[in-house]
């Protein structure tokens, strides 16, 4: 059954849309916030996200921004009360599959998420999944988990590689603190943040080897990995 994130604040419209997608032969998970969507979605993976544009705690497009910086394929539609072309494009530059304009009907909405439905399974079978990266002289295997430098290899744990490979996949833009630890550790709690701290500067002890990688903090974001 195909799996579908729905973020929208307002619990009638939310259980609404929620029940008409169910009836229609959808999974649909429904998030009451920006924070609760971006929790469900790290929990498990869906087919297609449907983002409220104003939401509390955080926005659809904050949501968004965030979703991509690990996730570059699942399709996203945004909900919105505005119908002014700067939002519209912002959608789009954020990497938005479709957008409509509240009030809409359920029969558009079943059809637009139909037909990006489609185009995402097309994409998907053309596209293959990046597991390897070329960090300068580095040579990162996220799936063997593997960091090979000039033919020493440096064998990461789960939690080095997730991390890693969410920084390469991110290369040169910043990746939050909060993103990081509830895609790699499941929540942001303190205690994790402070477990995190230690795990950068162990994959900064490991690219030492070549002064031009670092990875940078972001003061009031996160990380980032430069090269």
């Amino acid at each position: 059954m195909t799996k579908i994130l729905l973020a929208e604040d307002d619990p009638n419209l939310g259980t609404l849309l929620q029940e008409y997608l169910t009836i229609k032969g959808y999974e649909t998970t429904l998030a009451k916030d920006g924070d609760d969507a971006l929790t469900k979605f790290v929990q498990q993976s869906y087919d297609l996200c449907i983002f409220d544009v104003m939401m509390p705690k955080k926005d659809g497009f904050t949501l968004a921004k965030e979703v991509r910086m690990s996730d570059k394929n699942t399709p996203i539609i945004f909900l919105t009360a505005k119908a002014m072309k700067e939002d519209t494009l912002q959608g789009f530059k954020l990497g938005a599959d479709d957008y409509m304009t509240k009030p809409f009907s359920m029969e558009e909405l079943l059809a637009r998420l139909q037909a990006v439905l489609r185009r995402s399974q097309k994409e998907e079978l053309q596209n293959e999944k990046i597991t390897t990266f070329q960090i300068r002289g580095f040579v990162f295997d996220s799936e063997k988990q593997t960091l090979i430098h000039h033919e020493e290899s440096q064998k990461l744990t789960v939690k080095e590689s997730q991390l890693l490979k969410l920084l390469c996949e991110n290369m040169g833009n910043s990746v939050s603190r909060s993103f990081a630890l509830k895609m790699v550790w499941g929540d942001d709690t303190y205690f994790n943040a402070r477990s995190m701290d230690v795990y950068i500067t162990k994959l900064r002890k490991f690219l030492k080897e070549e002064p031009e990688i670092q990875i940078v903090n972001v003061h009031g974001e996160g990380f980032k990995l430069m090269v």
